[in-house]
């Protein structure tokens, strides 16, 4: 009894330290206005709290370095009929399931891959991301990634350059929102493309990449843990079928355009396209703590 009362404490205490670094970190910052100070929630100061350690000052440079990118990039202003031929093939898209701890979940199909601009995969990458997070169940702040493979070579794969930059945007401006990124039965020769990539992850990053392989008991033992085999596609070793529908999932990501619009205060008319891809659920509106 007196040990479960002293760490029942011990755990009231870290979580009032961790309080103040949030309130230091905010009086840090100085004053907010705008959409920066609605993209700076209690949650969001956290996010990059732990991703620096609980160190405040690279806290804020590191928030600090969004923010700027933010004002300039504006990733909410982002709409799907800017990024919708980048969708055609489906070589990412929003899941029409959750994993079991209620995460939004990105499949990536690298074997799909359409178009060789690195600037338009990028910002059809963070329209995703941020799409992702409206998604999220209540209470929960991460998404998992599952990539397949199929079709996958060498001349289909992303060039290291755009990888880095996704890299480096996931890292720096979305901290703490990967949960787990799950590559499936990779090919061998992506084990040259990995063994370049992984030096542009930092640690916390690359402990969340889990290969697995389908005849590996221990790795299939970890998909068993995250997903529910019955909403699972086969191409990840469950039951369900990964369909792909450009015009059904395009009409979904005009109905969530509208639900970012309304969130970050701006006006936002739905744009008719004619392709789009499937599968997805429109899941309620959480709140977009960034």
């Amino acid at each position: 009894m007196f040990f479960r009362r002293q760490s029942h404490n011990h755990e009231e205490d870290d979580s009032s330290q961790r309080d103040a670094k949030v309130s230091e970190l905010r009086a840090a910052l100085g004053p907010l206005s705008g959409r920066s100070l609605q993209y700076c929630t209690d949650a969001c100061l956290k996010r990059y709290l732990e991703a620096r350690n609980w160190n405040v000052d690279k806290a804020k440079k590191m928030l600090e370095e969004t923010l700027k990118w933010r004002a300039t990039y504006k990733p909410e202003e982002i709409r799907w009929h800017e990024v919708a031929h980048e969708g055609e093939t489906g070589k990412v898209s929003r899941a029409n399931f959750h994993d079991q701890f209620g995460r939004t979940v990105l499949i990536m199909r690298p074997g799909m891959q359409n178009t060789k601009s690195a600037e338009n995969n990028i910002r059809h990458l963070v329209y995703l991301i941020e799409n992702a997070i409206l998604n999220l169940q209540e209470g929960q702040e991460q998404m998992s990634w599952l990539i397949d493979f199929t079709g996958w070579s060498i001349n289909t794969h992303v060039p290291v350059k755009t990888a880095r930059e996704a890299v480096y945007i996931l890292q720096n401006h979305y901290p703490e929102r990967l949960a787990i990124c799950i590559p499936y039965n990779p090919p061998r020769i992506f084990e040259a493309f990995w063994k370049v990539v992984k030096y542009f992850l930092d640690p916390k990053t690359f402990q969340k990449v889990k290969f697995v392989y389908p005849k590996n008991k221990e790795s299939v033992e970890v998909m068993k843990s995250l997903f529910d085999a019955e909403n699972l596609p086969s191409e990840f070793g469950g039951k369900a079928t990964l369909k792909y529908d450009h015009e059904e999932f395009s009409r979904m990501m005009e109905e969530d355009d509208l639900k970012t619009a309304s969130y970050w205060g701006f006006d936002s008319k739905p744009c008719n396209v004619s392709n789009g891809y499937s599968g997805a659920e429109t899941a309620p509106l959480a709140p977009l703590a960034n």
